[in-house]
């Protein structure tokens, strides 16, 4: 009886609402630092998504000049070359832009460029070249439509996955960078 009453004497309702004051305080401060910190992490993410966006700039700038050099090797003769090209037709809902966007009377290559390819961004591109046959059409335009995607680092994967997607690839090699036509079993698809 004498424990019971002197835990009762020692616990009152100032002290035990003094500690969750205390408690609310200590919750407000760690309230206070989790925004900040999720702050700095958002500012983070948008440098660090900046600086990537930069670098695949830097990729389209060293590969776009040379690529109608280098797909006359394979073949082709492409009389244009455009750098971030638009396509849009708010009437029809299409809107897209290609990196690179070489074309002739009866051909085009949109090239799209990555610092690292991923597989999403082979079936982006499959999106886009589905949007450019849609506009080609609208405006009457019967050129076949062909792919490519450029990309500083290529995982085996994503480089089988475009192959079987109708893609060429374009990677570097050396001082400069080789484009491969899909093949064996996979072929250049056309829209």
């Amino acid at each position: 009886m004498e424990t019971t009453q002197a835990m009762g004497e020692g616990l009152t309702f100032e002290k035990v609402w003094a500690a969750l004051m205390e408690t609310r305080e200590q919750m407000k401060e760690t309230d206070r630092i989790v925004k900040e910190n999720a702050q700095q992490m958002k500012e983070t993410d948008k440098r660090v998504g900046e600086l990537t966006n930069r670098f695949g700039e830097v990729v389209e700038h060293m590969v776009v000049p040379n690529l109608v050099a280098k797909f006359r090797e394979l073949g082709f003769e492409f009389e244009q070359s455009n750098h971030g090209k638009v396509i849009k037709s708010v009437k029809h809902n299409i809107s897209t832009e290609v990196d690179a966007f070489l074309e002739n009377g009866d051909k085009v290559m949109a090239v799209e460029t990555k610092t690292k390819v991923k597989t999403g961004d082979i079936d982006d591109h499959i999106e886009r070249m589905e949007k450019l046959r849609r506009y080609a059409d609208l405006h009457d335009d019967k050129r076949k439509y062909l792919g490519a995607i450029a990309g500083v680092v290529f995982g085996d994967i994503e480089k089988t996955y475009a192959f079987k997607k109708g893609f060429y690839v374009i990677e570097p090699s050396g001082d400069t960078f080789n484009i491969t036509e899909p093949t064996g079993s996979y072929h250049p698809h056309e829209w």
